[in-house]
């Protein structure tokens, strides 16, 4: 996906890092962007940026900000910009964004407002990585 930026960590191991499941619990408010090379789970209040391979916004999750990564799944509520490849909007999601995305699966109840586009540059979520 070109939009996607992998993301690289200071005087690291790349090949040799272990991929991390982070999670913000519900107790947790963050101004502030994160980059991460595995899974975001937020459970909390977000105002920034999360780049991320995966993101995952629960039930109780807000995010005030732009979602950029491979998947992203969303239940709680997210306002800003989403950019990923494969996008799920879960039935309780809420959701006022510009949003780009190359699949998109959204269940019955979810609500959504925003612009919502498909543009050729984004891989297929089966695509092989450049």
């Amino acid at each position: 996906m070109q939009d996607y930026e992998k993301p690289q960590g200071a005087g690291m191991d790349e090949e040799n890092a272990p991929v991390q499941r982070s999670v913000l619990s519900q107790d947790i408010k963050i101004k502030g962007d994160l980059i991460s090379k595995g899974h975001v789970e937020v459970h909390g209040f977000l105002e920034g940026k999360i780049n991320a391979e995966k993101i995952t916004v629960s039930k109780t999750g807000v995010i005030k900000g732009n979602l950029k990564a491979e998947s992203i799944e969303i239940i709680g509520t997210v306002d800003g910009k989403i950019t990923c490849v494969s996008l799920t909007l879960r039935s309780s999601a809420v959701v006022q964004a510009d949003t780009e995305y190359a699949d998109l699966r959204i269940e019955a109840g979810a609500q959504l407002d925003g612009n919502f586009s498909k543009p050729k540059t984004l891989a297929a979520p089966k695509a092989t990585k450049s």
